[in-house]
């Protein structure tokens, strides 16, 4: 007996068009959140600085003509792609909650530009505009809240990268803008040559993408005089301290007896290594920043213990420390330690860390998560710039995360520092990539100001930097150490330091015009459909 099958009874497959429907819709938002992917790829510890060109190409492509809406959303992914795996290290210690809150805020700039992004797409010469809008979103999340938090700066991928020496010319922003540009350009340059396929390309909107493209790349080959390692002003031979710390994790702050001893004992070690003769005498000594979390001032034992590491080496020694006034808040303070005066200046951290040394809104953040109480008193900022004579070497101080902020940088530079340093603790971020993101910060720094950079870093990785953005030496990821180096000097200003704001100022102003040119047109589009 044979049954026959009614089509009805047939389970019908997805029409082919419908497929195709569902594959396109969902092509731009996965080439969003891909763009954001590679941008995070694009970041250190790998070097694969060039990923950050198809990121751009594919982040143009996923949103030129979109609508606004669409624009914010699409925007919204690329950040999270972005930023989810970069600021993975916020959560090392406390969780995920503080990391995905972090990533998802910080994504809503991100989301902003996508929109503006959107917004100026169909303007000629749209990948100027788009990359002006971008580093735009950048001037405002470098800003609010709290402060900004500008970790993620495209610049920041860029330390090994060809377009470096723009640091030198404009700073961070114009590194960041010439990155956008030559992937936005990329995109714009295979649309036009695919649209006109078979057919005499126009000649001006062709020309404009292969401008945006070599403009950058020209523009980096041209700024390559100003970036040199001549020792305008001789050397300095500096040695960086990292004294390691007995376990990773929060938990080191109740070591800090330990961390204390740990750098004061290295610092005796290359003393003994000097008179033995096998390491040569250093101009001064950096230790990091949190090297002794106990007040010297309040506590007589530690300021015996770093006394006697500072004439043993003798040299003039930056001690980094936290200093518990009786009232008031706490202050993140390097101290430049003589070996034969004591204490004779100081420095107070100026941009202390939301959530890290204070809590905002305190009793708010507490319902999402108890490890806030960690911070039982919170950091109160300093006011003045820090620069230290050391030896008759004028070093520029910026405490950790004040490397992040372009100001914080050229401010010691602009007083008259011939050598930055960058004193950090990154022992609580584990062997995350936090501290290789921190690194290239301060790579870039180098050549945006035509400085050395020394990086003591309590665990690692501690390095010195020469004003060309090269590494000399570097140590282990918690790992005991000193760095001994001679260093060049200099005195000249870049563009970047003498101009300061003006280069982001332009940049904003470029795509504010955009912005509003674009609304023009909505309007008069929208007049002339009325009519």
């Amino acid at each position: 007996m044979s049954t026959t099958i009614a089509p009805a009874d047939v389970p019908e497959s997805v029409p082919a068009p419908e497929r195709a429907r569902g594959v396109r819709r969902l092509s731009r938002p996965g080439a969003a959140a891909l763009s954001g992917v590679l941008l995070f790829l694009s970041f250190p510890p790998r070097p694969l600085w060039w990923l950050a060109l198809p990121a751009f190409a594919l982040l143009g492509w996923a949103l030129r003509g979109r609508r606004l809406r669409a624009g914010f959303g699409l925007g919204y992914l690329a950040g999270l792609g972005f930023l989810m795996p970069l600021l993975v290290w916020t959560g090392e210690e406390v969780g995920p909650v503080p990391w995905l809150a972090l990533a998802a805020v910080e994504a809503l700039f991100v989301a902003a530009v996508g929109l503006g992004i959107a917004a100026v797409s169909r303007l000629p010469a749209w990948p100027v505009f788009a990359a002006a809008v971008w580093i735009l979103g950048e001037a405002a999340r470098a800003r609010v809240p709290f402060g900004g938090f500008p970790w993620g700066k495209i610049a920041f991928g860029q330390a090994d990268g060809i377009f470096l020496p723009l640091a030198a010319v404009g700073g961070t922003p114009v590194l960041g803008f010439a990155v956008a540009l030559c992937g936005f350009g990329l995109y714009e340059l295979v649309r036009q040559v695919r649209a006109r396929r078979g057919t005499a390309p126009a000649a001006g909107p062709l020309a404009a993408a292969a401008l945006a493209v070599l403009v950058p790349v020209t523009g980096a080959v041209a700024a390559l005089p100003l970036v040199s390692d001549a020792a305008e002003d001789g050397t300095a031979t500096v040695a960086a301290v990292q004294g390691n710390v007995p376990r990773l994790g929060l938990d080191f702050n109740s070591q800090r007896r330990a961390v204390l001893d740990n750098h004061a004992n290295r610092t005796r070690e290359l003393a003994a290594e000097v008179k033995a003769g096998r390491a040569p005498q250093p101009d001064f000594v950096l230790w990091p920043e949190n090297s002794s979390d106990i007040d010297p001032y309040a506590n007589a034992d530690a300021y015996e213990v770093i006394e006697e590491a500072v004439r043993e080496v003798n040299a003039p020694t930056v001690i980094g420390s936290v200093i518990a006034p009786e009232t008031g808040k706490l202050r993140n303070t390097l101290i430049q330690w003589d070996p034969d005066k004591g204490p004779v200046a100081e420095y107070d951290k100026r941009h202390v860390q939301p959530f890290g040394e204070y809590i905002p809104m305190r009793s708010f953040v507490r319902l999402f998560n108890s490890d806030v109480d960690r911070v039982r008193r919170d950091f109160g900022p300093g006011n003045k710039v820090g620069v230290f004579d050391l030896a008759g070497t004028k070093v520029g101080l910026a405490t950790c995360y004040e490397a992040a902020f372009d100001w914080a940088v050229r401010d010691t530079v602009t007083h008259g520092a011939q050598l930055i340093t960058v004193p950090s603790n990154n022992a609580t971020f584990g062997r995350s990539e936090m501290t290789y993101q921190q690194l290239a910060m301060s790579r870039v720094r180098a050549v945006e100001h035509s400085r050395s950079v020394v990086v003591p870093v309590t665990s690692g990785v501690s390095a010195v930097i020469r004003p060309d953005g090269r590494i000399v030496a570097e140590t282990k990821l918690f790992t005991p150490d000193v760095l001994v180096e001679k260093v060049p000097l200099r005195s000249s200003l870049t563009p970047a330091t003498r101009m300061g704001t003006l280069p982001e100022a332009l940049l904003v102003a470029v795509a504010v015009a955009g912005l509003g040119w674009s609304a023009a047109r909505s309007v008069r589009a929208r007049r002339a459909r009325a009519a």
